[in-house]
């Protein structure tokens, strides 16, 4: 694989879009799952912190590979530069276009 491809990629997670840029995406050998390494953020060299970076930065920190569930994704885009990854909330504001698949909704006993 191209070390220079960088990847931005949004996926569904706990009812809010995430969007973060990897330098490897591919195929997991887990049935249903993407594989996502390498995890780049932002410059370190810029003054003004993101505080929605800095939770993806923290949530990510000891994460060497991603597995996200194939269901999860909405988008894949090979971008030119890293961008500031984000975290959206699914209220409309930011994502009204977006509708996530339906998930299981669990173990229902019906009588």
């Amino acid at each position: 694989m191209n070390s220079d491809r960088l990847y931005r990629i949004s996926f569904v997670n706990q009812d809010k879009i995430y969007e973060i840029f990897a330098r490897q995406v591919y195929e997991s050998d887990l049935y249903g799952f993407v594989v996502v390494e390498e995890i780049v953020f932002g410059t370190q060299s810029t003054v003004v912190i993101d505080p929605g970076e800095e939770r993806l930065k923290t949530e990510f920190d000891a994460v060497k590979r991603s597995f996200i569930p194939i269901h999860s994704v909405i988008r894949i885009d090979e971008v030119e530069k890293p961008g500031v990854s984000k975290i959206h909330a699914m209220d409309g504001s930011v994502s009204s276009n977006v509708s996530p698949f339906s998930r299981p909704a669990g173990n229902k006993k019906k009588d």
